[in-house]
Formats: structure tokens, C-alpha cells, sequence
């Protein structure tokens, strides 16, 4: 039984992840399994809005905070404990709603390769994607 981790599981804590700054006022860290990714990201209010699309589907939850989602033509609006789903190649974004920094926990699946960098502290833990 058992993969690649000889040392069996560990436990991490968000806050002591390699963190990458992505630009002014969102960072985020990742985590890794074999067929899903977890982000989470630090939003800090006034932050660009980008609104992008990826063919992974994408499950949110809002840790911290509020925010506004705007998903193909729809927008919802999530507060600390709320959960959205993002569909695959729909583009949407999110907006920081008033004055707190927003802890915003993305769910991928499958892994998305270009977020693969951030979880490279558990390379020993998986086979070569």
C-alpha cells in the first residue's frame, strides 16, 4: 500500500506555504492531490479585477471576508462561509466587497498545470505530472 510518500502523511498550515505574489493585492499558495488542486488566495480590497476563463471547473469558498462573482452573464454576491461552483471555460472574476481582506479558497479538478509552481515544496509526494 501507500505512493511516494515515505514519510507518511503531514499536515500544513496556509499561512506557512510558499506564498507567490501574484500583483498588488492577491497572493495565494496551493496544495495538491492527485486529481485536485486547493488555492488559497489573500484579496485585498481595491485589487484589479481580471476576469479570465480555464478548462478546469473551479469550487469556491469564501474563508474570510466578502465578495462579488461575476460568472458568464450572472453575479452573486458571497460572504464568509459561502460556497460557489465556476464551470469549466466560463469567464468570471471577483471583487473584494468592502474593507477586509478576503481569504478566498479555490478548488480545481483537475490540477491546473499553470498553478502546478506553487505546490512544488510536495514534489516528493507525487509522480512527475
Amino acid at each position: 500500500m501507500g505512493g511516494r510518500n515515505a514519510g507518511g502523511p503531514q499536515a500544513y498550515r496556509w499561512e506557512d506555504l510558499p506564498r507567490e505574489d501574484v500583483r498588488p493585492g492577491v497572493s495565494r499558495a496551493g496544495f495538491r492531490g492527485n486529481q485536485a488542486m486547493m488555492v488559497m488566495n489573500w484579496l485585498e480590497p481595491g485589487m484589479e479585477v481580471r476576469p479570465h476563463s480555464h478548462p478546469e471547473e473551479q469550487l469556491v469558498m469564501v474563508v474570510q471576508g466578502r465578495m462579488r462573482f461575476y460568472i458568464g452573464d450572472d453575479t452573486v454576491d458571497v460572504e464568509q462561509g459561502g460556497i460557489v461552483r465556476i464551470p469549466p471555460n466560463v469567464t468570471h472574476c471577483g471583487e473584494v466587497l468592502g474593507e477586509e481582506t478576503v481569504l478566498n479558497l479555490d478548488v480545481f479538478s483537475p490540477l491546473r498545470q499553470d498553478y502546478l509552481h506553487l505546490v512544488t515544496y510536495q514534489k516528493d509526494n507525487f509522480e512527475p505530472v
